[in-house]
């Protein structure tokens, strides 16, 4: 309504046209004018047929409007029953399912999947699986623990075992509850069932702890291993102890991996000013190489087939002669590497991993991947003799006068692990 004039719309027979007449207009014709508040409508009417094409024009629009509102209505009645029985699913998923007839002569209903989910597993069924695993892994720990075991090889067997399940069961777990929490399948109950499985896999844990520890205390300081599952630039072992000024010198170990290309770096020593003043280090498709202050020999050593094997390498700084000796037979041997050079005293000793700075600037491509035990450093030159006793775990093999193989001297870090070492085992 504007300024004393009144909207006179003739539009009621489009919105609802006569019987028999469909859709179409036919004859009618509409007239829209504008009169005073005190004018005569009717003679108004009849002054405005002079616009009729306009206004059948608007009328159309008008139209057009209203049958797409009346399409966007149905469209929107149609999503919100979709999301209706989407909402309804939803909750008869996450409450409590009534008893059958629950009182009220009505049955529960079931509401059709229509979010295309993958089908899941209910959270009662799939936290019974994981708790009937859990109690055979428990009892199978409990009847280890109990009997100790008469040989120490199947108990570790069975150690590693039951490690490598408890691992499997933990990802597997975190895994489930986690689907689980997404789901949003009764939160409050999945939260308490997590902690729940997280307690259990600690207990577990602390349990093979303990049971490692008992071991320990039954074998010899020296009977142990060292483990690097994995080519990171965390996982690594320290020699507490620095080496001296060493004019000769002979480094003996035990070694297992099937890394490649290159199984890493089984021990480096780095000092004030060089990182590579004593590395042993097999890295991409290279030999493997014993660096002295950054000089370099290759070494005849094919080691990486998974199973034990004893090598040594002996060095003195007249003439840089050197020895490489693998499972107590000389294999090679060089000179002019680094002569007249002595090691250097007041640096760090690290097995796993090269140094580039001292005591780190550690690279996960030059990381060692496998199993090292019975590290020994002598300030001479071992004889043939000598190293083939340590080859062959004889008792009158000696160990390092320089670093001795014991857990006391060893530190580590970053996951590596201690495990009983076996070799010398198997060959007596």
């Amino acid at each position: 309504m504007a300024a004393g004039l009144l909207l006179l719309p003739l539009l009621l027979p489009l919105l609802l046209p006569p019987p028999g007449r469909g859709q179409g207009f036919g004859q009618t014709r509409f007239v829209c004018t504008s009169v005073p508040l005190d004018g005569d409508m009717c003679a108004a009417a009849a002054l405005g047929t002079g616009s009729a094409e306009e206004l059948k024009s608007t009328v159309l629009q008008l139209r057009e409007t209203v049958l797409q509102q009346k399409e966007t209505i149905m469209n929107q009645k149609e999503t919100i029953r979709e999301l209706t029985a989407k909402l309804g699913r939803c909750e008869s998923q996450s409450a409590v399912e009534p008893p059958p007839g629950d009182g009220k002569g009505r049955k529960p209903s079931v509401s059709k999947n229509t979010m295309g989910d993958l089908s899941r597993t209910p959270a009662a069924e799939t936290l019974s699986q994981l708790g009937q695993t859990l109690q055979s892994l428990k009892t199978r720990l409990e009847n280890l623990e109990f009997s100790r075991m008469n040989s120490s090889s199947q108990t570790n067997n069975l150690k590693d075992i039951l490690q490598n399940k408890i691992d499997d069961l933990e990802k597997q777990v975190l895994s489930r509850v986690n689907s689980l929490e997404e789901g949003k399948f009764n939160p409050r109950n999945e939260s308490e069932e997590r902690g729940k499985i997280e307690s259990t896999l600690t207990s577990l844990h602390q349990r093979i702890s303990d049971l490692e520890k008992g071991q320990k205390d039954n074998r010899p300081p020296d009977r142990f291993q060292l483990t690097f599952p994995l080519r990171t630039n965390y996982m690594y072992a320290k020699v507490k102890k620095s080496l001296p000024e060493m004019y000769a010198f002979s480094v003996c170990m035990w070694i297992k991996s099937t890394a490649s290309p290159g199984m890493g770096t089984p021990f480096s020593y780095a000092v004030p000013g060089q990182a590579n003043e004593l590395v042993l280090i097999e890295w991409g498709n290279n030999p493997m190489e014993i660096l002295i202050n950054d000089k370099v020999a290759k070494l005849p050593f094919v080691i990486n087939d998974g199973k034990w094997h004893h090598i040594c390498v002996t060095w003195t700084t007249r003439d840089g002669v050197w020895e490489a000796y693998q499972d107590g037979t000389q294999t090679g041997s060089g000179e002019n590497l680094a002569p007249y050079h002595p090691i250097k005293p007041q640096g760090v000793l690290v097995l796993g991993q090269e140094q580039d700075t001292l005591g780190g600037g550690f690279d996960a491509t030059q990381a060692f991947v496998g199993e090292l035990a019975h590290f020994n450093v002598w300030d001479r030159k071992l004889s043939p003799g000598e190293v083939y006793s340590l080859a062959t775990c004889s008792t009158k093999a000696q160990a390092g006068n320089v670093i001795a193989w014991a857990e006391a001297n060893i530190d580590i870090y970053g996951g590596a692990t201690k495990w009983t070492f076996e070799a010398c085992r198997q060959l007596n």
